[in-house]
């Protein structure tokens, strides 16, 4: 146990959780993975338990925990071998519902972070465009406003959750003068007219929905309209910082978990007349790869901690994600090496494993623009602010 961040009331929490995804989860995987689609009881159960709420406040059904159970959250889910599910997890824990705790106003918290944390309603966070990828400020959706509502015309993709959510996290452009300052931010029931979505068949991430959406003169109150109006940029910009370490965490996390089922193989793996991690080239391969795991996983939990104690941590989360998750894509490579030809066989969970990975240096900023937002803040002294209200 890390003394330094983990409470023993945090490692009962990972053993309950661990206990609860063997029984509840780990046996539907492989179906939910054929299908792409996660059935409705799951989420409930994980409601029920007070999974969705880990970050949230007590007024809305929440736990109010620190950042320590949610990297705990993280860290097990990415060791059942469906990253898909994982994805849809916390896509709906702490992408959707980060904006409704944030911005929402009290009836907006009442009528979806109060479902969301029980688990009755499922959220997806609709950003990035089929023209934009992750060039945020360059979004073509529009929400003109029209009396005492607004009309929202336009397209996401990459959503994830973005099929079968019961409401969507929306940002669009007020003020298409104004590249930064003119985008906002909604919250859109699904069953609005004029929404249609369309599933994305993908390499990896299999039993998630992962969708297309369109909208078509979505006519939605203006009351839906959360936080204030054209400040939505800085709002995705501040929330930027926790969704890149969450994907720093998964990302250090399946590698470690990589590494613990490669460990296990190579000691039962016999070649000429001894295990293969007797053999020093796989041992030392073993070792560089295990050390790179733990620098991220180290530098990943001072991250946390950090972003823990009110920190506007956007530079370091950024790294984060940008280092760990080509480690992970680094270590999964080689253990399935170490596996030889099980690695590539599916019944073998490094086959998943790898694919699932692959996203990471994709999703939620690429890597490229991961290595572009570094250079601004180091190079160019840019201060990204956190929004104020």
């Amino acid at each position: 146990m890390n003394t330094m961040y983990f409470t023993e009331e945090h490692e009962l929490f990972r053993k309950s959780l661990q206990d609860f995804l063997k029984k509840e989860v780990v046996p539907h995987i492989e179906k939910w993975e054929k299908t792409g689609t996660i059935e409705r009881f799951i989420w409930k159960k994980f409601g029920d338990m007070g999974f969705f709420g880990l970050a949230y406040p007590e007024a809305y059904g929440g736990l109010n925990l620190d950042l320590f159970y949610t990297v705990i959250f993280l860290e097990e889910l990415q060791k059942i071998n469906s990253c898909g599910f994982a994805a849809a997890m916390w896509a709906h824990a702490y992408l959707a519902m980060t904006h409704i705790n944030k911005e929402g106003d009290e009836l907006i918290k009442q009528n979806y972070l109060v479902p969301s944390i029980s688990g009755d309603k499922i959220g997806c966070l609709c950003i990035t465009e089929p023209f934009g990828g992750s060039d945020v400020a360059g979004m073509r959706t529009t929400a003109v406003k029209e009396g005492n509502t607004y009309v929202l015309n336009g397209s996401k993709t990459f959503i994830t959750n973005g099929v079968y959510s019961d409401y969507l996290v929306v940002a669009a452009k007020t003020n298409v003068e104004e590249p930064h300052k003119g985008i906002s931010i909604f919250v859109v029931d699904r069953d609005t007219p004029g929404i249609s979505a369309t599933k994305l068949d993908k390499l990896g991430w299999r039993a998630s929905d992962t969708a297309e959406i369109a909208f078509d003169n979505v006519v939605i109150p203006e009351s839906h309209l959360m936080g204030e109006e054209g400040k939505g940029f800085p709002y995705i910009m501040q929330h930027f910082a926790l969704e890149r370490l969450i994907m720093g965490i998964n990302a250090h996390a399946r590698a470690e978990y990589a590494l613990e089922y490669a460990q296990n193989y190579m000691k039962e793996r016999k070649a000429f007349g001894k295990s293969i991690d007797q053999f020093q080239a796989l041992r030392h391969t073993f070792a560089d790869l295990y050390t790179d795991m733990t620098l991220c996983k180290t530098f990943n939990y001072t991250v946390a901690y950090r972003l823990n104690q009110g920190e506007y941590v956007v530079k370091e989360a950024t790294m984060s994600k940008l280092k760990s998750t080509k480690m992970a894509d680094d270590v999964i490579y080689q253990c399935l090496q170490f596996l030889g030809g099980y690695g590539y066989m599916e019944d073998y969970p490094m086959a998943r494993l790898l694919r699932d990975s692959r996203l990471g240096p994709i999703g939620g900023g690429t890597s490229e623009i991961l290595r572009e937002i570094i250079a601004k803040m180091i190079l160019d002294k840019k201060d990204y602010k956190p929004a104020t209200n």
